[in-house]
């Protein structure tokens, strides 16, 4: 039976091959691999949470170095937009998928038999800890290749304004441009605890003017909005 060290290595090499880098030190790939619960079975494993403050700032400097060249044309405002719809939790987590990272995970038994390598947060978190990786160990260019790689069609479609479109801001501006107020309710909740599914309504007043379904409460939220936006005529 092949050892944890083993299996480790074994991970870590496919991944290697997946993305396209051979880490030269291995402990950051290991370490940005590794979520709390695994560390806390096995206490000589370091996990991912200081690479993930690493790696969201080096994923949000060339995003937004990026969008500031791409997009000269845009006040601030907008561009802090479009980068947070750019490295939010839904677009890192499409990221994680793509490369499977989920299948290289080194989850906790708990963590692991509840669904955590297919859970968004995560995955998103893991992916940002990977950036850092790559970064601490190739360098700045490296990480950048990396996130615009995996990325740049996403950064595409958001100057587009094809996808991840900001529903909820819009609406919230749409409806307080008219004297009104927004609230969202779940009315609705299914499924495992590792696969559930929220459904929320978003009220204007006492009106209902949008339900939508998701993984989440903030994707189901996100979702109502939209259903209000389409059936106002604004998308």
């Amino acid at each position: 039976m092949a050892s944890i060290n083993d299996v480790i290595k074994e991970s870590i090499r496919a991944f290697e091959e997946k993305i396209g880098y051979e880490f030269k030190d291995k402990t950051y790939i290991q370490t940005a691999l590794t979520h709390s619960s695994f560390a806390n079975e096995h206490k000589e494993f370091n996990y991912n949470e200081r690479l993930e403050f690493l790696g969201d700032s080096v994923l949000g400097l060339v995003v937004s170095d990026y969008l500031f060249r791409a997009r000269n044309d845009l006040p601030e405002g907008k561009l802090t937009r479009l980068r947070a719809n750019v490295v939010c939790e839904e677009s890192l987590s499409a990221v994680a998928r793509k490369i499977n990272l989920g299948d290289h995970l080194f989850l906790g038994k708990g963590e692991k038999a509840s669904g955590g390598s297919n859970r968004d947060s995560i995955l998103a978190d893991a992916t940002e800890a990977v950036i850092a990786a790559i970064y601490l160990d190739g360098g700045f260019d490296q990480a950048k290749d990396f996130i615009l790689s995996n990325l740049r069609d996403t950064i595409a479609k958001n100057i587009d304004g094809n996808i991840f479109r900001d529903y909820k801001t819009i609406l919230q501006e749409i409806i307080q441009g008219n004297n009104g107020k927004i609230s969202y309710k779940l009315v609705g909740e299914s499924g495992p605890d590792h696969n559930k599914e929220f459904e929320m309504q978003v009220k204007c007043g006492q009106d209902t003017i949008g339900i939508g379904k998701g993984k989440n409460k903030k994707e189901a939220e996100k979702e109502a909005a939209r259903d209000a936006l389409v059936k106002m005529g604004e998308l």
